[in-house]
């Protein structure tokens, strides 16, 4: 009986590991507003009312539309969709979409 409680516990051990390395290589998709920037860190208030940080790095692409642009366009309160990878318990992005600003509203009717 002995035994069969250390093989099983072993088990147990030996396939953690495996289930981490799996889910780090995840895409993740993030949505939401951004609250800060701190380059290269970024916070977001996703839509289900998260906070997360992500990270940016050289090899991330940003896009405001179909124009690529720098991160220092990034600012306070634009709309983004980043799709990251998680390395280092860090999300690090790979690649980040600003929105693009709605048009003006018509001016009122009096």
């Amino acid at each position: 009986m002995r035994n069969w409680i250390v093989a099983a516990l072993a088990a147990v051990v030996l396939a953690v590991p495996g289930f981490a390395l799996a889910h780090a290589g995840h895409t993740h998709k993030v949505l939401g507003t951004v609250t800060d920037v701190d380059y290269p860190h970024i916070d977001v208030l996703t839509t289900d009312k998260k906070t997360v940080t992500i990270m940016l790095d050289g090899s991330t692409v940003i896009t405001r539309g179909k124009v690529k642009v720098a991160e220092t366009d990034i600012k306070i309160g634009d709309r983004i969709s980043a799709e990251t990878q998680e390395k280092g318990g860090m999300m690090m992005v790979q690649t980040l979409k600003i929105g693009t600003p709605a048009p003006p509203a018509p001016p009122a009717k009096k």
